[in-house]
């Protein structure tokens, strides 16, 4: 069975899924110190899709060839990981809550200064915070996923275009 760049964009961002919800469930210490593995994974697909294509009969050896299925791959990785940020701090609220605290503690320690905010403003201005926290969160994923995804697919396509 042939697996499209599309279906490996799907399950490169399951298993990207996977790494995220195992580090959730291994507890708060767990968060930072394996965030990495989330990147390899996604950098693994987008270069299996790359070498997989490679050794077809439809690649022309040409860069835009070979982008355009790590495209394939990286745009439904994006898609699927931004869905997936949005449901999943959905369902779990806290982390509005939590991060909307730390927001409050950073503008009471002095950014609300840096800002130009006044003290009587900070209620407002941490309201305005949660209320975007998903959004912000969300388009941020993929920016992050496209930047990260252009720049894999472009430089393994050089890589792989120069190397006969």
């Amino acid at each position: 069975m042939k697996i499209n760049p599309a279906l490996k964009g799907l399950l490169t961002a399951a298993a990207m899924i996977a790494v995220i919800l195992a580090i959730y469930n291994a507890g708060e210490d767990a968060g930072t110190k394996w965030q990495f593995l989330v990147y390899i994974f996604y950098a693994l697909g987008i270069v299996w899709t790359l070498f997989a294509f490679r050794r077809t009969a439809k690649f022309t050896g040409t860069f835009g060839n070979l982008f355009a299925q790590g495209f394939k791959c990286f745009i439904v990785v994006t898609l699927l990981m931004a869905l997936f940020y949005g449901l999943f701090n959905y369902f779990n609220p806290a982390f509005k809550e939590i991060a909307a605290n730390a927001y409050r503690e950073a503008l009471l320690g002095g950014l609300a200064k840096d800002k130009n905010i006044l003290p009587t403003a900070i209620d407002k201005e941490v309201a305005t915070y949660k209320k975007q926290y998903t959004l912000k969160l969300v388009s941020g994923a993929i920016f992050g996923y496209l930047i990260i995804g252009v720049g894999v697919t472009a430089v393994t396509s050089i890589l792989l275009t120069r190397r006969k």
